[in-house]
C-alpha cells in the first residue's frame, strides 16, 4: 500500500471519523409514493417497528417517525451538525422556533452550542412517483471554549455553493462541491461563526465530489497534523496514488503529500472529510457531546429541567405543507428562500 494512505475499511452506515469530526453518517432510503399527505401509505408499514425502525435489511427505514419519516424533537449539545442532502427533502424545526425546508443539494449547519431542540423530518413530497431520501450528516466537535455558545442554524443552498470543475484533456470532469474548506484559492461559503471551521486556519473540509469516469483531481498538500478521510460510497473503482481502490470503501490519508484521485469506467461519487484536530479530551453520551463525564451528567439535568428552552411547535415532528417550497424561516422578521 501506498505510504499516504494509512487505512482503508469498508463504508459502512456510520464511522467514527476522528478529530475534530465525531461522526459520519449515510441515510439512503428508497421511500414509495406518498399517501396523499406526505406519509408512507399504511400498508406499506405492516411489520415495520415505526417509531424505531432502524432495519438496514429494508430499502426504507422510519427512524423514529410513525407516519412521516425521520426524526422528531430531540435535544443536543456541544457539538454542531452539517446535514448534506442529496436527494429528497428535510423539514427542519427547533426549540428557538426557527424552520424549514431544505432538499437535494442544500446544506443545514446547525451549531447546538449550549443546547438546543430540533426536529428533522423526511417529508414525502410525492404522491405520483417514488420519494427517495439520501443524505449525509456530518457531526463536528465544538472545542470547550465555544460548547456553550449560542445555539443557531443557517442555511447554504445549493444556488449559492461554490463548485469546481476539473477537467481533463479529454474533457472528462470531477466536480467539487465546497460545503466547507477551499481548493485551488477558491473558498467555500462561510460556516456558522462560532464553527471550529469559520478558522480557515483549522483546514477543516466537507467536500462531495462527483467523477466522470476517467475523470481525476489531486487532493493538496496541507499540514503532517491533518485527520484526512474520503468516502468512496458510489461507483466502481478509483485510484489513489496508482492504488486501485472498490466502491463503499473508506480510506484515511496523510495530510501532507498531494495524491491524485483517478476515476475508473463508471461514475463515481465520494464525501471528503478533514481538520486539523481539536485536541482535547471527547465524552460522548447520546445526543450531548462534552469533555467530562460531569459535563455530560449536568447536560441531562439542564435539559430535563430547561427543555433548552421547551418545544414552541403543536407535535414533536412538525411538517410543513406539501405545497410549500424550500425556505429556511430564522424568527418572525427574516425568512430566506433561494434564489
Amino acid at each position: 500500500m501506498s505510504k499516504k494512505i494509512i487505512d482503508i475499511k469498508p463504508f459502512e452506515f456510520r464511522d467514527d471519523v476522528g478529530d475534530p469530526f465525531l461522526a459520519r453518517m449515510h441515510h439512503v432510503d428508497y421511500y414509495p409514493k406518498s399517501n396523499g399527505h406526505m406519509e408512507v401509505p399504511e400498508a406499506q408499514l405492516v411489520g415495520k417497528h415505526s417509531g424505531e425502525d432502524f432495519d438496514f435489511s429494508s430499502d426504507f427505514k422510519m427512524y423514529y417517525g410513525k407516519g412521516v419519516p425521520g426524526f422528531p424533537s430531540h435535544p443536543h449539545r456541544g457539538f454542531e451538525t452539517v446535514t448534506v442532502v442529496l436527494q429528497g427533502y428535510v423539514d427542519h424545526s427547533d426549540s428557538d422556533g426557527a424552520s424549514g425546508r431544505y432538499g437535494a443539494g442544500d446544506v443545514q449547519w446547525m451549531t447546538a452550542g449550549s443546547g438546543m431542540q430540533h426536529a428533522e423530518m423526511f417529508p414525502l413530497i410525492h404522491d405520483d412517483q417514488e420519494n427517495t431520501m439520501e443524505l449525509f450528516q456530518i457531526w463536528l466537535n465544538l472545542p470547550s471554549k465555544d460548547k456553550f455558545v449560542k445555539p443557531s442554524y443557517k442555511m447554504l443552498w445549493a444556488e449559492d455553493m461554490k463548485v469546481i470543475e476539473e477537467k481533463d484533456e479529454a474533457g472528462n470532469t470531477a466536480t467539487i462541491n465546497l460545503i466547507a474548506g477551499s481548493y485551488k484559492g477558491i473558498k467555500s461559503l462561510d460556516p456558522n461563526p462560532d464553527s471550529w471551521a469559520n478558522n480557515r486556519d483549522n483546514h477543516v473540509g466537507i467536500w462531495t465530489i462527483q467523477m466522470e469516469p476517467g475523470s481525476s483531481f489531486t487532493l493538496p498538500n496541507i499540514s503532517s497534523t491533518l485527520n484526512r478521510n474520503l468516502y468512496f460510497y458510489q461507483g466502481d473503482s478509483i485510484t489513489l496514488d496508482d492504488v486501485p481502490i472498490k466502491e463503499h470503501s473508506i480510506i484515511k490519508l496523510v495530510g501532507d503529500e498531494e495524491i491524485k484521485v483517478t476515476n475508473g469506467n463508471h461514475k463515481s461519487y465520494l464525501l471528503l472529510l478533514e481538520g486539523e484536530p481539536i485536541n482535547e479530551p471527547v465524552v460522548n453520551y447520546g445526543p450531548f457531546v462534552m469533555n467530562t463525564k460531569e459535563e455530560i451528567d449536568q447536560a441531562y439535568k439542564d435539559y430535563h429541567a430547561t427543555g433548552f428552552g421547551g418545544w414552541p411547535w403543536d407535535q414533536r415532528d412538525p411538517v410543513s405543507p406539501k405545497d410549500v417550497g424550500r425556505f429556511a424561516r430564522y424568527d418572525e422578521h427574516r425568512i430566506e428562500i433561494p434564489k
